[in-house]
């Protein structure tokens, strides 16, 4: 059994970085995610310019994204943002792509934290 699935079956959730060993493309996520079982809770993050098109990938083959200042401290080339600059833009291109950002509760539940 690899790593991976030993891992995934243990904690039921798995997330990876895409970083600058691995190559930030939409078919290093597809097959990053292929290597997990079916059931489990993933996502994915690119950092810096690659935090966009890693988060859209993620989203479109059903895993979960995070967003921030420790991934990107820019909005655009030379314009600093805050993180709830970087949560909406997530948040717009969730939406774009036909799907609704979860909940503050919908992800407490998704990762297994306690209500608050």
């Amino acid at each position: 059994m690899s790593f991976s699935r030993a891992f995934a079956d243990i904690y039921d959730r798995a997330h990876f970085v895409i970083r600058l060993r691995q190559r930030a493309t939409p078919d290093t996520v597809a097959y990053m995610k292929g290597l997990l079982p079916e059931r489990v809770h993933w996502g994915a993050l690119g950092t810096g310019r690659n935090e966009y098109p890693i988060a859209a990938q993620s989203v479109l083959l059903g895993g979960n994204i995070r967003v921030g200042l420790e991934d990107n401290l820019y909005l655009r080339r030379g314009v600093f943002a805050t993180n709830g600059q970087l949560v909406e833009r997530a948040r717009q291109f969730i939406n774009v792509l036909g799907h609704e950002p979860a909940t503050s509760k919908e992800a407490r539940d998704i990762l297994g934290l306690p209500a608050k």
